[in-house]
């Protein structure tokens, strides 16, 4: 009925058609899709603009100086039309078809406003939203910069009661505005035509993320998903998964879990998760493989399979705040932020220098706000910063264990933020993966008293209302060192992690410092368990005088641990177990 929109039809959607409800911006939407388009892109930062659309099936997409005049980008999209006949004319030559003369270029001019616009007027200036587009017979509205997607992937993964999170960027525009159907691949040999569905497809669902079911094993899966601003809508874009939903591994160790975390929490309570992950880099090492998690099936350590498993339960855990560690670079961006974002969470990472990790910090963004980071290198801060003075020359004294602090990676990751419902409470939350090695306990030591020092200065000089909630994976036990500093606010030269590693490392010092802080999970029997070792070594350590725990979401039962033998498995993605709890302000 429409084949473009005249510029009052245009102004008349746009500003005088209210907005107000999900329904006038569907009709929006599909009112968009029955009109040719040309689409502009054109942003005062770039020196080019791109013009967008198709011609007798073929698109054209066009490259243009802002500041060319305009006559000489119609020129070219009529050159480009006469170069499409000469190409068909050729091929008709070459079938024996009879060819007619060469037909004469099709006008192409630009209208706004129902008047002709000048052929002198520069690119940038020129194709303006709403103008029209005459390519011969042809016209296209003009859209420029309408919501456009960037990004649009679909995971490879497809597990049967697993969330797919698409990984999409939308540009001028919002994914809480985008527009979403999803369809599943409809089973040869179904005999009823209606049932089966449009080409072989049928609708399954129109939210941002999908859970197939088990009647969809074996079917690929298709999005189509609309960019929207809430005003209107862009180009569909039509995503189709390259494999087919697979079986799930049935019970994982986190579906019990879920049951205490089914709900979100109220505005006086904060969850709080967290989590090593276990780095792909680190999984798929020839020594994870056949030393360190032999009895794993070699599958359950793929990236992707984890990957389900981890999003899955994260997103089951309704969390408000989730501190990661071992989180590889490209998983931040490709697939859990992408994932997070759709249940509602935003995300910072830190990844550790020289290293393809590093930790992340997510937060409900309807519930925080994120008002600075305070990251640091942890060696680094340690040589560089005045405040660490005093622990530099103590361990300057020892070059053995100054050797092996400073050549640590080590960071620690500050981010402070404040309750959008009250914003006088302010959470300074700190991250962390404290070094591995079973005989660095010294070194944990030296690194967590940087860790703290540089935490009292955050806090004192520039948030001094901010209560610190400290997680992470300390690589440390409850009679380590490390706990007893952080639980009891000193520790003495006479701990045995000062000497860990034998007389050669040895430098005892007294630490102390100005927190009260206790472990909102306690002491489980451990946190990490592998073939050949299982302890408590990671924890959420908050200040009892601010908030108290609510409740610590049980872990998995130890047979549900040892049901493959150990972590990670089929039914767990990691070789650690997330720690969850509830805290409340007091």
């Amino acid at each position: 009925m429409f084949n473009y929109l005249t510029t009052a039809s245009r102004l008349f959607l746009r500003n005088i058609v209210p907005i107000s409800s999900r329904c006038n911006y569907n009709i929006i939407c599909r009112f968009y899709r029955r009109m040719d388009r040309a689409v502009v892109r054109c942003v005062p930062w770039e020196s080019k603009l791109t013009i967008s659309f198709v011609l007798d099936g073929s698109n054209k997409h066009m490259l243009r100086d802002q500041t060319e005049e305009l006559g000489k980008a119609l020129a070219r999209i009529a050159n480009s039309i006469i170069k499409g006949q000469g190409k068909a004319k050729k091929y008709k030559k070459n079938k024996g078809a009879s060819t007619d003369a060469q037909e004469p270029p099709a006008p192409v001019r630009l209208y706004y406003n129902g008047d002709f616009v000048a052929e002198d007027a520069i690119n940038s200036d020129a194709w303006q939203d709403g103008a029209i587009l005459h390519v011969g017979d042809s016209k296209y509205t003009v859209e420029r910069n309408p919501p456009t997607f960037t990004t649009a992937e679909l995971p490879v993964s497809l597990l049967a009661g697993f969330p797919v999170c698409p990984k999409l960027k939308v540009e001028f525009g919002d994914l809480k505005d985008c527009r979403f159907k999803w369809f599943k691949e409809s089973k040869s040999g179904a005999g009823d035509e209606e049932l089966r569905g449009e080409n072989g497809w049928t609708e399954t669902g129109s939210e941002r993320v999908f859970i197939p079911s088990n009647m969809d094993i074996g079917s690929k899966l298709k999005l189509t998903c609309t960019p929207g601003d809430g005003k209107r809508c862009g180009m569909d874009k039509e995503l189709v998964t390259t494999g087919t939903v697979e079986a799930g591994p049935g019970s994982c160790t986190f579906d019990n879990r879920h049951m205490y975390t089914n709900k979100v929490t109220d505005d006086m309570t904060i969850r709080v998760v967290s989590y090593n992950i276990l780095a792909d880099v680190y999984a798929q090492t020839d020594l994870s493989k056949t030393v360190l998690y032999p009895y794993c099936t070699p599958y359950a350590l793929e990236l992707d399979y984890r990957q389900s498993l981890i999003k899955k339960e994260l997103s089951g855990y309704n969390a408000d705040l989730i501190c990661l560690q071992e989180v590889d670079k490209n998983v931040f961006s490709d697939s859990l932020s992408p994932a997070l974002d759709a249940f509602g969470f935003d995300g910072v990472f830190r990844i550790k220098e020289k290293q393809h990790e590093g930790l992340a910090t997510y937060y409900r963004r309807s519930k925080f706000k994120l008002l600075s980071q305070h990251d640091v290198m942890l060696s680094e801060a340690l040589t560089s910063d005045p405040i660490h003075e005093e622990l530099l020359d103590r361990v300057n004294s020892n070059p053995a264990l100054k050797e092996k602090v400073t050549q640590r990676s080590t960071t620690l990751q500050v981010s402070v933020l404040h309750d959008l419902n009250d914003p006088s409470k302010k959470i300074c939350v700190a991250n962390t993966h404290l070094y591995w090695h079973p005989k660095g306990g010294n070194v944990r030591l030296v690194q967590m008293s940087v860790a703290l020092r540089h935490l009292q200065q955050v806090i004192t000089q520039s948030y001094p209302d901010a209560s610190l909630l400290f997680c992470g994976d300390f690589n440390s036990t409850p009679s380590s060192g490390v706990f007893q500093l952080v639980n009891q606010g000193v520790l003495h030269t006479t701990h045995p992690d000062w000497n860990s590693n034998g007389a050669d490392e040895l430098c005892p010092m007294e630490v102390v410092h100005p927190f009260q802080l206790s472990s909102a999970c306690g002491e489980p029997a451990y946190t990490n368990y592998v073939g050949g070792f299982h302890g408590c070594l990671d924890y959420i350590f908050m200040d009892p005088r601010v908030l108290r725990v609510d409740q610590m979401i049980p872990l998995p039962s130890h047979q549900e641990v040892i049901t493959c033998q150990a972590l990670p498995s089929v039914s767990h993605p990691s070789d650690h177990i997330a720690l969850v709890c509830d805290l409340r302000w007091k």
